[in-house]
């Protein structure tokens, strides 16, 4: 990592570490070794890759002293059971989507992103100076854990179909693997979620024990193969306005982490948050390219089935303010922070977007 770069994530994390050089360490600073657990495959460079940059960062800033070993998803525990590996100290840390946990607690699901909801810069944002950060670690706190927000895949794609979506009708009974908030939005117009970990996907689609799956977008759904068994790729994947990547401590590990090496796991976090997006933004559009000239159709959801899907998910979102405490604290903090944000995204970003996109068409 060259030091422009380094500067560059550092500064844009929020988090003001002092130095961007490695922090000091005392003489008889013990050597400290981790294990993280991930929810990624290893063949994903983007996400599983992003958590080993992660890790070689840290002894970098150590000069080795603090080593975590990553391990990718079934080498020590399911994908969706990195949380309670790290809750029970099985492992110190891990790397994972909190909404993986909504069946746990639906408040998990704020912290990896709600349907319709923040973009990724926004919700960097909210976490780091919008209050966000300060109410998910009082709610990851009473569970044993400690979150940092260690990267954004941006906002996903809409998912890969067997057949064409034309209607709400459509989606009744269709058998969709997808998660989190997206999951429970979609069974009130008739979908039958299925939770599946990314490496059984494929196989879903190809033998039709699935009709649709969603991923995350063209440069991983490219390499996990999908378009060699679902035809139709729809956009865009409002289950969540961006998926932002969750780093787990168990509280016991942190508090037992030396303030240097605390100092260079944060460090290391934001840098990787900056980062993850910067390749999967550089690396979707050549491979959406490659996609199509494989005869992939490419596909809108249709507006009827936009408004009927923002419509479940707005009666999904007051249900779970009504029924969980929990759910309802972190959200007030998220809720008027989107709000803001978007009457100032709206008039600004907005409209230089959509105008650039429209000139540039037209050449």
């Amino acid at each position: 990592m060259k030091r422009r770069a380094f500067l560059t994530a550092t500064a844009v994390s929020g988090l003001a570490v002092g130095t961007v050089s490695a922090p000091a360490l005392a003489q008889g600073t013990p050597q400290v070794r981790w294990r993280m657990a991930t929810s990624w495959p290893k063949s994903l460079d983007t996400i599983h890759g992003s958590a080993e940059a992660m890790c070689q960062r840290i002894a970098q800033l150590t000069d080795g002293k603090f080593e975590i070993r990553p391990f990718a998803s079934g080498e020590l525990v399911p994908a969706g059971q990195v949380l309670d590996a790290v809750q029970n100290n099985t492992v110190e840390c891990g790397h994972t989507l909190a909404s993986f946990y909504i069946g746990k607690n639906t408040a998990y699901g704020i912290d990896g992103g709600l349907p319709f909801g923040l973009n990724a810069r926004q919700h960097a944002a909210w976490l780091h100076y919008g209050g966000g950060m300060d109410a998910l670690r009082e709610f990851y706190g009473r569970n044993g854990l400690v979150n940092f927000l260690v990267g954004n895949v941006g906002v996903q794609m809409g998912g890969w179909y067997r057949k064409e979506i034309k209607s709400v009708e459509d989606l009744n009974g269709l058998k969709f693997r997808v998660g989190g908030f997206g999951g429970l939005v979609m069974t009130k117009l008739g979908v039958v979620p299925q939770q599946i970990a990314a490496s059984d996907i494929y196989t879903g689609l190809e033998k039709g024990t699935i009709d649709a799956a969603e991923w995350i977008g063209p440069y991983d759904d490219e390499k996990l193969g999908f378009a060699k068994v679902a035809k139709y790729y729809y956009t865009p994947g409002w289950w969540e306005g961006s998926a932002a990547i969750t780093g787990l401590v168990s509280t016991t590990a942190w508090n037992n982490l030396p303030d240097p090496f605390k100092v260079a796991f944060e460090t290391a976090a934001n840098e990787q948050a900056l980062l993850m997006q910067a390749k999967y933004d550089a690396k979707n559009p050549e491979a959406l390219r490659r996609l199509v000239g494989m005869g992939v159709q490419l596909r809108a959801f249709p507006r009827p089935v936009m408004d009927a899907c923002y419509k479940a998910s707005m009666e999904v979102l007051k249900e779970n303010v009504d029924s969980n405490p929990d759910f309802a604290r972190i959200y007030d903090s998220w809720k008027a922070f989107n709000d803001s944000s978007n009457s100032w995204f709206a008039l600004a970003e907005h409209q230089l977007d959509s105008y650039r996109y429209t000139a540039q068409r037209k050449g």
